[in-house]
């Protein structure tokens, strides 16, 4: 019963299973808030919105899978006590996980709508060539990244068709975070990624320069947010505590020197995208 027990537990962990229940409570409440005549219950017992998260979530976990799946060697040097493909799993069983829970993602879409399938595929497919090849790529794999977060957004308005503008600036919000994010996870792990030969940013130019286009990045964010917010009845609020926020984040990127920096940066940028995701809550 313990080694059962185990194996859950370290298959949760394979799948990152606060991310995924971020990303559900995500899509819950952009259903919720940006979409007429929603609730919480009503969404709940809605099945085509319970297939399409399902089908995100299962997509998603099968992302994180093949990408552990690669990473095996350079996850023992950045993260040695993260690793579970290989040391608690084995390899071909992780596989077959990566290959059902993408089957049955994929599976659950065609019952939504052809539109979500379609976004299915496309996500599953991007997943499968950044970790195989596109996260050891100067910025490619974190385009890659940034988008399919943004993606997981976007697909609410796929299933409702409501909205347009204000579920479109959520996920360009989370495009724009998980972005510096994911840079700011390539400035902590240059060591391992560094050995195993991958040309990620912070390798291929440098730190300082990375951090000038995570600068530039922000700013592009600011102004993105600046355009699109613009009418909003409480914008100027809401982008000034975002400036504020990102002001505060670049501050701690330019002090930062030391791998334990980048990974509490990481973390405070996670942060940001569940307040930015929660502001939805009152921004109409």
């Amino acid at each position: 019963m313990k080694s059962v027990l185990r194996s859950i537990f370290q298959i949760l962990k394979l799948i990152r299973y606060l991310n995924l229940a971020i990303v559900a409570i995500t899509q819950l409440l952009v259903a919720r808030f940006l979409v007429a005549g929603t609730s919480i219950y009503g969404l709940l017992t809605n099945t085509m919105f319970d297939l399409m998260v399902a089908s995100t979530l299962l997509i998603a976990s099968a992302g994180y899978i093949i990408n552990d799946y690669y990473d095996i060697k350079i996850d023992y040097v950045n993260k040695p006590n993260r690793v579970v493909v290989g040391k608690h799993l084995k390899r071909r069983h992780v596989l077959v996980m990566h290959s059902f829970f993408n089957g049955l993602g994929i599976l659950l879409g065609v019952f939504v709508s052809w539109w979500v399938t379609l976004v299915n595929i496309l996500a599953s497919f991007l997943l499968w060539i950044y970790s195989n090849q596109l996260k050891r790529l100067p910025l490619w794999g974190n385009l890659v990244v940034s988008l399919l977060t943004g993606l997981s957004v976007f697909v609410v308005y796929v299933l409702f068709q409501q909205n347009l503008e204000l579920i479109a600036m959520y996920a360009i919000f989370a495009f724009f975070i998980s972005l510096i994010r994911e840079i700011v996870k390539d400035m902590e792990d240059i060591e391992g990624d560094e050995k195993f030969g991958c040309k990620t940013l912070p390798i291929s130019i440098g730190m300082p320069a990375t951090k000038r286009i995570i600068y530039f990045i922000t700013f592009l964010f600011l102004i993105v947010v600046f355009l699109l917010a613009n009418p909003l009845s409480i914008f100027w609020p809401f982008f000034g505590t975002l400036t504020i926020i990102l002001a505060f984040l670049c501050n701690r990127i330019y002090v930062a020197d030391k791998k334990n920096d980048y990974a509490n940066i990481s973390t405070y940028a996670k942060v940001i995208m569940v307040i930015g995701i929660l502001s939805m809550t009152i921004i109409q």
